[in-house]
């Protein structure tokens, strides 16, 4: 399938299957909520479904989307607070679309991220999971640089032990692979993602698509016993991992590379404490190009249909 004739998708009729299911599931996202649905509204792909999925907010967060009236958006709400993986497993469960496609809510797609990234699907048979890259942005809309990020598996997965550059918000990939792979449960605390793709890589195949068409939001303030933590639960992942498949060497590089990240968090949270930073972990200013494409996506997003 070309990009053309993806972008003129024939809208489906009412109970066929759609191209792309979408899983968003909402903890607490409040007024951010509202722009990262629109983002998908406003997709030049227009064949899927969208399941968000409150994961027992306590915000009132639904309140946000509840003026946007779409019969592609499918609103579950149980009360329940789950966690990110097993409500994505339950969005695995209900997907109809050939494709499964990540997103967050409170992270921005950018209008071409669905058609890019079916076009690399369909152009590829051997892909399973592709990424997008991202530019980070603040909480208030501002770029802060761009996400770390390889474009294709050989680069993405030369060092399994450092971990895999592809945003897990902006996956997507074959219905078949999720199922057949799922999320862990119980699942590693926040890095759920990165389990997944350790556990997959060697037969599997993914890429990431070369255009910018996500923004990944950061907050301002970094939580650091948090980010301790989910530090940790990584590199408890990644050891048990690499005993259990006989690799001890890549498991001494996990520590390694697990001392020199939190040696960098140290000095950045005194540099964020002397407030001369207050965003960390990602590269510099991003082209005029880059930025002027921002600037349009925010119009585009914020428009009056």
């Amino acid at each position: 399938m070309t990009l053309a004739e993806i972008l003129q998708y024939p809208v489906r009729s009412e109970g066929s299957a759609p191209l792309i299911t979408v899983a968003m599931p909402v903890y607490n996202a409040g007024r951010l909520l509202q722009p990262a649905l629109m983002s998908i509204v406003k997709q030049t792909c227009t064949d899927w479904e969208f399941l968000v999925i409150d994961d027992g907010s306590t915000d009132g967060s639904l309140e946000f989307i509840s003026h946007i009236k779409d019969a592609r958006i499918r609103v579950i709400k149980d009360g329940l607070n789950k966690g990110l993986a097993a409500r994505l497993n339950e969005a695995i469960d209900l997907a109809r679309g050939r494709y499964f496609a990540r997103m967050d809510c409170d992270d921005i797609s950018y209008p071409e991220r669905f058609a890019r990234q079916v076009e690399a699907l369909e152009r590829d048979s051997s892909l399973d999971l592709v990424g997008a890259r991202a530019i980070a942005i603040s909480q208030d809309d501002q770029i802060i640089g761009l996400f770390p990020y390889a474009l294709n598996h050989k680069d993405l997965c030369a060092k399994p032990w450092r971990g895999f550059y592809i945003a897990h918000p902006t996956w997507m990939g074959r219905i078949e692979w999720f199922r057949h792979h799922r999320y862990a449960i119980p699942a590693p605390y926040l890095c759920e993602d990165q389990e997944l793709l350790l556990r997959s890589f060697n037969t599997s195949q993914f890429g990431v698509v070369a255009d910018v068409t996500f923004a990944y939001r950061v907050r301002s303030k970094v939580d650091w016993p948090k980010l301790m933590r989910v530090r940790r639960s990584v590199l408890r992942m990644q050891v048990h991992h690499f005993m259990r498949t006989k690799q001890a060497g890549y498991g001494v590089l996990a520590l390694l590379v697990y001392i020199g990240r939190i040696t960098m968090d140290s000095f950045s949270c005194i540099l964020q404490a002397s407030r001369a930073s207050t965003f960390v972990g990602y590269r510099g200013a991003v082209d005029a190009a880059t930025a002027n494409k921002w600037r349009d996506v925010l119009k585009t997003i914020f428009s009056v249909p």
